[in-house]
Protein backbone atom coordinates (compact mmCIF):
# COMPACT_ATOMS: atom_id res chain seq x y z
CA UNK A 1 0.00 0.00 0.00
CA UNK A 2 1.61 3.27 -1.09
CA UNK A 3 1.36 6.14 2.20
CA UNK A 4 0.99 9.33 0.89
CA UNK A 5 1.19 12.76 3.37
CA UNK A 6 1.34 16.20 2.06
CA UNK A 7 3.21 19.06 4.01
CA UNK A 8 1.65 22.12 2.52
CA UNK A 9 2.09 26.13 2.80
CA UNK A 10 5.42 25.52 4.76
CA UNK A 11 8.62 27.83 3.66
CA UNK A 12 10.69 25.19 2.67
CA UNK A 13 14.64 25.68 3.20
CA UNK A 14 17.11 24.14 1.58
CA UNK A 15 20.55 25.18 1.84
CA UNK A 16 20.09 25.88 -1.88
CA UNK A 17 16.59 27.71 -1.57
CA UNK A 18 13.71 29.20 0.48
CA UNK A 19 10.55 28.50 -1.49
CA UNK A 20 7.01 28.63 -0.30
CA UNK A 21 6.32 25.03 -1.39
CA UNK A 22 3.87 22.03 -0.86
CA UNK A 23 5.78 18.63 -0.92
CA UNK A 24 4.44 15.12 -1.30
CA UNK A 25 6.06 12.71 0.65
CA UNK A 26 5.26 8.74 -0.57
CA UNK A 27 6.84 5.53 -0.09
CA UNK A 28 9.61 6.93 2.32
CA UNK A 29 10.74 9.40 -0.37
CA UNK A 30 10.06 13.25 -1.74
CA UNK A 31 8.05 12.25 -4.07
CA UNK A 32 6.99 16.01 -5.60
CA UNK A 33 7.67 19.38 -4.89
CA UNK A 34 5.75 22.46 -6.12
CA UNK A 35 5.27 26.07 -5.32
CA UNK A 36 2.74 26.42 -3.39
CA UNK A 37 -0.73 27.92 -4.73
CA UNK A 38 0.31 26.80 -8.32
CA UNK A 39 -1.99 24.07 -10.35
CA UNK A 40 0.70 21.69 -10.06
CA UNK A 41 0.50 22.35 -5.95
CA UNK A 42 -2.81 21.32 -6.09
CA UNK A 43 -2.54 18.01 -8.07
CA UNK A 44 -0.71 17.06 -5.41
CA UNK A 45 -2.94 14.07 -3.48
CA UNK A 46 -2.81 12.72 -0.46
CA UNK A 47 -4.32 10.55 2.18
CA UNK A 48 -3.03 12.89 4.94
CA UNK A 49 -2.23 16.70 4.83
CA UNK A 50 -0.67 18.44 6.96
CA UNK A 51 -1.05 22.48 7.18
CA UNK A 52 2.16 23.67 7.73
CA UNK A 53 1.50 28.02 6.95
CA UNK A 54 3.53 29.88 9.31
CA UNK A 55 6.64 27.00 9.57
CA UNK A 56 9.29 26.13 8.25
CA UNK A 57 9.87 22.94 6.42
CA UNK A 58 12.95 21.76 6.71
CA UNK A 59 15.49 18.45 5.72
CA UNK A 60 15.96 16.59 8.79
CA UNK A 61 19.63 17.49 10.66
CA UNK A 62 22.27 14.95 10.10
CA UNK A 63 24.84 14.66 12.98
CA UNK A 64 28.46 13.60 12.18
CA UNK A 65 29.94 13.18 15.42
CA UNK A 66 27.91 11.30 18.68
CA UNK A 67 29.46 8.91 20.73
CA UNK A 68 26.52 6.55 22.05
CA UNK A 69 27.64 4.07 24.39
CA UNK A 70 31.05 5.10 23.99
CA UNK A 71 33.89 3.59 26.84
CA UNK A 72 35.86 6.82 28.16
CA UNK A 73 38.12 6.88 31.49
CA UNK A 74 36.57 3.49 33.24
CA UNK A 75 32.55 4.31 32.65
CA UNK A 76 30.40 4.65 29.08
CA UNK A 77 28.74 7.59 28.19
CA UNK A 78 25.30 7.28 29.45
CA UNK A 79 23.29 7.30 26.13
CA UNK A 80 22.20 4.32 24.23
CA UNK A 81 21.17 4.42 20.72
CA UNK A 82 18.17 3.90 21.75
CA UNK A 83 18.13 7.04 24.52
CA UNK A 84 20.07 9.07 22.10
CA UNK A 85 18.92 8.54 18.58
CA UNK A 86 15.31 8.83 20.49
CA UNK A 87 16.31 12.40 21.88
CA UNK A 88 18.41 13.32 18.57
CA UNK A 89 14.77 12.77 16.52
CA UNK A 90 12.91 15.56 19.23
CA UNK A 91 15.99 17.68 18.24
CA UNK A 92 15.13 17.73 14.62
CA UNK A 93 18.49 15.49 13.77
CA UNK A 94 17.36 12.10 11.67
CA UNK A 95 20.41 11.27 10.53
CA UNK A 96 23.71 10.33 12.93
CA UNK A 97 27.33 9.08 11.71
CA UNK A 98 28.67 6.99 15.28
CA UNK A 99 32.42 6.56 15.93
CA UNK A 100 32.86 2.70 16.18
CA UNK A 101 36.05 1.86 18.20
CA UNK A 102 38.97 -0.29 17.07
CA UNK A 103 40.56 -1.64 20.45
CA UNK A 104 44.58 -1.68 20.65
CA UNK A 105 45.60 -5.44 19.14
CA UNK A 106 42.41 -5.51 18.07
CA UNK A 107 41.05 -5.29 14.27
CA UNK A 108 39.03 -2.75 12.68
CA UNK A 109 36.30 -5.34 12.00
CA UNK A 110 35.79 -6.03 15.62
CA UNK A 111 35.47 -2.71 16.57
CA UNK A 112 32.77 -2.32 13.49
CA UNK A 113 31.22 -5.52 14.55
CA UNK A 114 30.72 -4.58 18.07
CA UNK A 115 29.01 -1.26 17.24
CA UNK A 116 26.52 -2.86 14.57
CA UNK A 117 25.31 -5.19 17.37
CA UNK A 118 24.88 -1.91 19.78
CA UNK A 119 22.54 -0.05 17.32
CA UNK A 120 20.90 -2.27 15.44
CA UNK A 121 17.23 -2.65 16.15
CA UNK A 122 17.64 0.03 18.56
CA UNK A 123 17.78 3.42 16.72
CA UNK A 124 15.06 5.92 16.39
CA UNK A 125 16.33 7.52 13.30
CA UNK A 126 18.95 6.48 10.43
CA UNK A 127 22.80 5.86 11.31
CA UNK A 128 26.18 5.45 9.76
CA UNK A 129 29.50 4.64 11.20
CA UNK A 130 33.06 5.92 11.24
CA UNK A 131 36.16 4.24 12.34
CA UNK A 132 38.28 4.89 14.91
CA UNK A 133 41.44 3.74 14.12
CA UNK A 134 43.66 3.37 17.26
CA UNK A 135 46.01 0.85 16.19
CA UNK A 136 47.82 1.25 12.72
CA UNK A 137 49.50 -2.04 11.25
CA UNK A 138 49.33 -3.95 8.25
CA UNK A 139 46.45 -5.53 9.03
CA UNK A 140 44.52 -2.19 9.71
CA UNK A 141 45.95 -0.87 6.36
CA UNK A 142 44.34 -3.47 4.41
CA UNK A 143 40.61 -3.32 6.37
CA UNK A 144 40.34 0.27 5.74
CA UNK A 145 40.19 -0.40 1.92
CA UNK A 146 37.64 -3.35 2.79
CA UNK A 147 35.85 -0.87 4.92
CA UNK A 148 35.36 1.98 1.96
CA UNK A 149 34.22 -0.54 -0.46
CA UNK A 150 31.35 -1.15 2.32
CA UNK A 151 30.35 2.41 3.22
CA UNK A 152 32.24 3.05 6.04
CA UNK A 153 34.26 6.01 4.71
CA UNK A 154 35.75 8.51 7.29
CA UNK A 155 38.59 7.15 9.79
CA UNK A 156 39.52 8.92 12.63
CA UNK A 157 42.84 9.32 14.16
CA UNK A 158 44.05 11.22 17.72
CA UNK A 159 47.10 13.39 18.31
CA UNK A 160 45.51 13.35 21.84
CA UNK A 161 45.09 10.51 24.70
CA UNK A 162 48.51 9.12 24.86
CA UNK A 163 48.02 5.08 25.99
CA UNK A 164 44.39 4.88 24.64
CA UNK A 165 43.78 6.10 21.25
CA UNK A 166 46.58 7.98 20.09
CA UNK A 167 48.59 7.74 16.99
CA UNK A 168 52.53 8.97 16.27
CA UNK A 169 52.83 11.14 13.07
CA UNK A 170 54.25 7.56 11.59
CA UNK A 171 50.76 6.00 11.79
CA UNK A 172 49.36 8.86 10.75
CA UNK A 173 51.24 9.26 7.56
CA UNK A 174 50.42 5.55 6.45
CA UNK A 175 46.93 5.83 7.17
CA UNK A 176 46.52 9.14 5.36
CA UNK A 177 48.57 7.38 2.43
CA UNK A 178 45.89 4.56 2.29
CA UNK A 179 43.32 6.87 2.34
CA UNK A 180 44.71 8.82 0.00
CA UNK A 181 44.42 5.61 -2.12
CA UNK A 182 41.42 4.42 -1.48
CA UNK A 183 38.92 7.11 -1.30
CA UNK A 184 38.65 7.32 2.55
CA UNK A 185 38.47 10.37 4.68
CA UNK A 186 41.00 11.05 7.73
CA UNK A 187 39.47 12.77 10.54
CA UNK A 188 41.47 14.16 13.36
CA UNK A 189 40.75 15.14 16.85
CA UNK A 190 43.82 17.42 17.04
CA UNK A 191 45.97 18.46 19.98
CA UNK A 192 49.42 17.24 21.12
CA UNK A 193 48.53 15.24 23.51
CA UNK A 194 52.26 14.65 24.95
CA UNK A 195 52.59 17.83 25.15
CA UNK A 196 49.48 18.14 27.20
CA UNK A 197 49.87 15.56 29.47
CA UNK A 198 53.11 17.11 30.73
CA UNK A 199 51.22 19.99 31.31
CA UNK A 200 48.68 17.85 33.34
CA UNK A 201 50.79 16.16 35.38
CA UNK A 202 52.70 19.37 36.37
CA UNK A 203 49.24 21.59 37.57
CA UNK A 204 48.49 18.57 39.47
CA UNK A 205 51.66 18.64 41.23
CA UNK A 206 51.35 22.49 41.77
CA UNK A 207 47.93 21.33 43.62
CA UNK A 208 45.50 22.44 40.35
CA UNK A 209 42.78 19.78 40.19
CA UNK A 210 39.56 21.82 40.04
CA UNK A 211 37.64 21.50 36.03
CA UNK A 212 38.96 24.67 34.90
CA UNK A 213 42.61 23.58 34.44
CA UNK A 214 41.53 20.65 32.01
CA UNK A 215 41.12 24.09 30.08
CA UNK A 216 44.23 25.76 30.57
CA UNK A 217 46.79 22.44 30.14
CA UNK A 218 44.78 22.07 26.76
CA UNK A 219 45.84 24.98 25.28
CA UNK A 220 45.04 26.87 22.19
CA UNK A 221 48.41 27.07 21.07
CA UNK A 222 48.54 23.12 20.86
CA UNK A 223 45.64 22.56 19.24
CA UNK A 224 46.82 24.69 16.52
CA UNK A 225 49.87 23.38 16.49
CA UNK A 226 49.05 19.79 16.04
CA UNK A 227 45.99 21.09 13.31
CA UNK A 228 48.97 22.75 11.53
CA UNK A 229 51.01 19.24 11.62
CA UNK A 230 47.72 17.19 10.64
CA UNK A 231 47.87 19.49 7.41
CA UNK A 232 51.37 18.93 6.86
CA UNK A 233 50.95 15.54 7.00
CA UNK A 234 47.88 15.02 4.64
CA UNK A 235 49.77 17.72 2.36
CA UNK A 236 52.63 15.21 2.27
CA UNK A 237 50.35 11.71 1.52
CA UNK A 238 48.01 13.90 -0.46
CA UNK A 239 44.96 12.90 1.20
CA UNK A 240 41.85 15.38 2.22
CA UNK A 241 41.85 15.92 5.89
CA UNK A 242 38.41 17.04 7.98
CA UNK A 243 40.03 18.44 11.76
CA UNK A 244 36.58 17.91 14.17
CA UNK A 245 35.96 20.07 17.21
CA UNK A 246 38.07 23.30 15.89
CA UNK A 247 37.59 25.01 18.93
CA UNK A 248 40.49 27.83 19.20
CA UNK A 249 41.13 30.88 16.77
CA UNK A 250 44.53 30.24 16.06
CA UNK A 251 43.49 26.40 15.19
CA UNK A 252 40.95 27.92 12.66
CA UNK A 253 43.79 30.26 11.37
CA UNK A 254 44.95 27.21 10.18
CA UNK A 255 42.71 25.79 8.19
CA UNK A 256 42.05 29.02 6.73
CA UNK A 257 45.78 29.26 5.37
CA UNK A 258 45.68 25.47 4.30
CA UNK A 259 42.31 26.43 2.21
CA UNK A 260 43.58 29.43 0.82
CA UNK A 261 46.63 27.56 -0.72
CA UNK A 262 43.75 24.97 -2.07
CA UNK A 263 44.25 22.03 0.15
CA UNK A 264 41.24 19.93 0.80
CA UNK A 265 40.93 20.72 4.39
CA UNK A 266 37.62 20.43 6.22
CA UNK A 267 36.78 22.08 9.78
CA UNK A 268 34.04 21.42 11.81
CA UNK A 269 32.95 22.90 14.97
CA UNK A 270 30.31 22.19 17.74
CA UNK A 271 27.62 24.30 19.70
CA UNK A 272 29.24 24.27 22.75
CA UNK A 273 32.28 26.19 21.29
CA UNK A 274 30.15 28.56 19.67
CA UNK A 275 27.54 29.57 22.93
CA UNK A 276 29.63 28.36 25.91
CA UNK A 277 32.87 29.22 27.41
CA UNK A 278 35.95 29.03 30.16
CA UNK A 279 33.58 31.01 32.45
CA UNK A 280 31.30 28.02 32.27
CA UNK A 281 34.08 25.63 33.31
CA UNK A 282 34.84 28.18 35.65
CA UNK A 283 31.69 27.53 37.82
CA UNK A 284 32.49 27.64 41.72
CA UNK A 285 32.34 24.18 43.51
CA UNK A 286 32.67 21.33 40.87
CA UNK A 287 29.91 22.71 38.43
CA UNK A 288 32.55 23.14 35.59
CA UNK A 289 32.98 19.28 35.41
CA UNK A 290 29.85 19.49 33.45
CA UNK A 291 31.80 21.01 30.77
CA UNK A 292 34.79 19.05 30.36
CA UNK A 293 35.31 18.35 26.97
CA UNK A 294 38.24 17.89 24.47
CA UNK A 295 39.21 20.44 22.53
CA UNK A 296 37.96 22.38 26.02
CA UNK A 297 35.89 25.43 25.96
CA UNK A 298 37.90 28.40 25.49
CA UNK A 299 37.36 31.55 26.34
CA UNK A 300 34.65 33.75 24.88
CA UNK A 301 36.69 36.26 22.54
CA UNK A 302 37.47 32.62 20.63
CA UNK A 303 34.07 32.83 19.21
CA UNK A 304 34.32 35.53 17.35
CA UNK A 305 36.47 33.71 14.77
CA UNK A 306 34.24 30.29 14.63
CA UNK A 307 31.27 32.24 13.37
CA UNK A 308 33.57 33.91 10.76
CA UNK A 309 34.77 30.50 9.85
CA UNK A 310 31.21 28.92 9.31
CA UNK A 311 30.30 32.25 7.36
CA UNK A 312 33.03 32.27 5.04
CA UNK A 313 32.98 28.38 4.86
CA UNK A 314 36.54 27.79 6.67
CA UNK A 315 34.24 25.57 8.63
CA UNK A 316 31.58 23.53 6.77
CA UNK A 317 29.55 21.65 9.67
CA UNK A 318 28.75 22.22 12.76
CA UNK A 319 28.34 18.49 14.88
CA UNK A 320 27.67 17.96 18.42
CA UNK A 321 30.50 15.38 19.33
CA UNK A 322 27.59 14.38 21.38
CA UNK A 323 29.42 11.83 24.47
CA UNK A 324 27.12 12.44 27.45
CA UNK A 325 28.48 11.64 31.43
CA UNK A 326 26.11 12.32 34.24
CA UNK A 327 27.36 14.41 36.54
CA UNK A 328 26.42 12.58 39.11
CA UNK A 329 28.65 9.23 39.88
CA UNK A 330 30.36 9.60 36.40
CA UNK A 331 31.59 13.29 36.16
CA UNK A 332 32.26 12.90 40.01
CA UNK A 333 35.33 10.56 39.48
CA UNK A 334 37.44 13.87 38.71
CA UNK A 335 36.96 15.33 41.99
CA UNK A 336 40.42 16.01 43.08
CA UNK A 337 41.80 15.70 39.68
CA UNK A 338 40.00 17.25 36.70
CA UNK A 339 42.49 14.56 34.32
CA UNK A 340 39.59 12.42 35.94
CA UNK A 341 36.69 13.75 35.01
CA UNK A 342 35.22 12.02 31.37
CA UNK A 343 35.65 14.29 28.58
CA UNK A 344 32.45 15.03 27.16
CA UNK A 345 29.46 16.79 27.04
CA UNK A 346 25.12 16.02 26.07
CA UNK A 347 24.04 18.33 23.03
CA UNK A 348 22.73 15.70 19.71
CA UNK A 349 18.90 17.22 21.13
CA UNK A 350 19.60 20.90 21.11
CA UNK A 351 22.11 21.21 17.77
CA UNK A 352 19.15 22.25 15.73
CA UNK A 353 17.89 25.14 17.79
CA UNK A 354 20.90 26.71 18.96
CA UNK A 355 21.69 27.03 15.35
CA UNK A 356 18.43 28.74 14.83
CA UNK A 357 18.71 30.92 17.63
CA UNK A 358 22.12 31.99 15.74
CA UNK A 359 20.25 32.82 12.73
CA UNK A 360 17.85 34.83 14.85
CA UNK A 361 20.92 36.82 16.20
CA UNK A 362 22.35 37.65 13.12
CA UNK A 363 25.45 35.04 12.96
CA UNK A 364 24.45 32.81 10.27
CA UNK A 365 21.64 32.91 7.65
CA UNK A 366 19.15 30.57 7.27
CA UNK A 367 19.73 29.07 4.60
CA UNK A 368 23.50 28.51 6.16
CA UNK A 369 21.75 27.08 9.41
CA UNK A 370 20.77 24.32 6.91
CA UNK A 371 23.83 23.68 5.18
CA UNK A 372 25.87 23.51 8.10
CA UNK A 373 23.75 21.54 10.06
CA UNK A 374 22.29 19.40 6.74
CA UNK A 375 23.47 19.51 3.74
CA UNK A 376 27.12 19.66 4.21
CA UNK A 377 27.68 16.99 7.05
CA UNK A 378 25.84 14.73 4.26
CA UNK A 379 27.92 15.52 1.35
CA UNK A 380 31.27 15.27 3.59
CA UNK A 381 30.11 11.62 4.48
CA UNK A 382 28.65 10.50 1.47
CA UNK A 383 24.91 10.38 2.48
CA UNK A 384 23.88 13.59 0.04
CA UNK A 385 21.22 13.69 -1.79
CA UNK A 386 19.82 10.92 0.08
CA UNK A 387 20.14 12.75 2.97
CA UNK A 388 20.40 16.75 4.07
CA UNK A 389 18.11 18.28 1.15
CA UNK A 390 14.53 18.52 -0.05
CA UNK A 391 13.98 17.31 -3.42
CA UNK A 392 12.26 14.55 -5.40
CA UNK A 393 13.60 10.98 -4.75
CA UNK A 394 15.58 11.72 -1.48
CA UNK A 395 14.42 10.11 1.36
CA UNK A 396 11.67 11.73 3.11
CA UNK A 397 13.77 13.13 6.67
CA UNK A 398 11.50 16.48 7.15
CA UNK A 399 11.29 18.85 10.12
CA UNK A 400 8.20 21.03 10.50
CA UNK A 401 9.69 24.02 12.58
CA UNK A 402 8.11 26.90 14.16
CA UNK A 403 10.39 29.71 14.11
CA UNK A 404 8.35 31.64 16.05
CA UNK A 405 7.87 29.29 19.54
CA UNK A 406 9.72 29.85 22.35
CA UNK A 407 11.20 27.55 24.76
CA UNK A 408 13.76 27.21 27.90
CA UNK A 409 16.57 24.41 27.49
CA UNK A 410 16.33 22.20 30.42
CA UNK A 411 17.38 18.64 32.05
CA UNK A 412 14.26 18.48 33.54
CA UNK A 413 12.11 18.76 29.47
CA UNK A 414 14.99 16.96 27.46
CA UNK A 415 15.12 13.71 26.61
CA UNK A 416 18.94 12.70 26.53
CA UNK A 417 19.60 10.23 29.31
CA UNK A 418 21.59 12.67 31.36
CA UNK A 419 21.08 14.75 34.29
CA UNK A 420 22.14 17.73 33.52
CA UNK A 421 21.76 20.03 30.29
CA UNK A 422 25.00 22.12 29.20
CA UNK A 423 22.51 25.26 28.03
CA UNK A 424 20.16 25.07 31.11
CA UNK A 425 18.19 27.73 31.73
CA UNK A 426 18.80 29.35 28.17
CA UNK A 427 15.98 31.22 26.23
CA UNK A 428 15.49 30.29 22.49
CA UNK A 429 13.26 30.72 19.78
CA UNK A 430 12.21 28.42 17.41
CA UNK A 431 11.62 24.38 17.85
CA UNK A 432 10.90 21.11 16.00
CA UNK A 433 7.29 20.53 15.71
CA UNK A 434 7.06 17.47 13.86
CA UNK A 435 9.84 15.11 12.55
CA UNK A 436 9.35 12.72 9.37
CA UNK A 437 12.35 9.71 9.22
CA UNK A 438 12.07 8.32 5.60
CA UNK A 439 8.26 9.17 5.92
CA UNK A 440 6.98 7.94 9.46
CA UNK A 441 6.39 10.68 11.78
CA UNK A 442 8.61 9.94 14.95
CA UNK A 443 8.10 13.46 16.63
CA UNK A 444 4.46 14.07 16.01
CA UNK A 445 2.90 17.86 17.01
CA UNK A 446 5.68 17.50 19.85
CA UNK A 447 4.50 14.11 21.05
CA UNK A 448 7.43 10.87 20.39
CA UNK A 449 5.49 8.50 17.59
CA UNK A 450 8.44 6.61 16.76
CA UNK A 451 10.08 2.89 17.87
CA UNK A 452 13.52 1.90 18.44
CA UNK A 453 14.26 -0.18 15.31
CA UNK A 454 12.54 2.30 12.55
CA UNK A 455 16.39 3.70 12.18
CA UNK A 456 18.62 1.19 10.01
CA UNK A 457 22.31 1.29 8.94
CA UNK A 458 22.97 3.49 5.69
CA UNK A 459 26.23 2.67 4.00
CA UNK A 460 27.65 6.17 2.54
CA UNK A 461 29.31 7.02 -0.61
CA UNK A 462 33.53 8.66 0.09
CA UNK A 463 33.43 12.43 0.72
CA UNK A 464 31.39 14.38 -1.63
CA UNK A 465 33.64 17.73 -1.11
CA UNK A 466 36.20 16.74 -3.65
CA UNK A 467 33.75 15.67 -6.59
Amino acid sequence: MSRRTAVRGGLVITAADEIHADILIEDGRIAALAATGTPAAEALTAEHTIDATGKYVIPGGVDGHTHMEMPFGGTYASDTFETGTRAAAWGGTTTIVDFAVQSKGGALREGLDAWHAKAEGNCAIDYGFHMIVSDVTEETLKEMDLLVEEGVTSFKQFMAYPGVFYSDDGQILRAMQRAAGNGGLIMMHAENGIAIDVLVEQALARGETDPRHHGEVRKALLEAEATHRAIRLAQVAGAPLYVVHVSAREAVAELVRARDEGLPVFGETCPQYLFLSTDNLAEPGFEGAKYVCSTPLRPREHQAALWRGLRSDDLQVVSTDHCPFCFSGQKELGRGDFSRIPNGMPGVENRMDLLHQAVVDGHISRRRWIEIACAAPARMFGLYPKKGTIAPGADADVVIYDPHAEQVISAETHHMNVDYSAYEGRRITGRVETVFSRGEAVITGREYTGRAGHGVYTPRATCQHLD
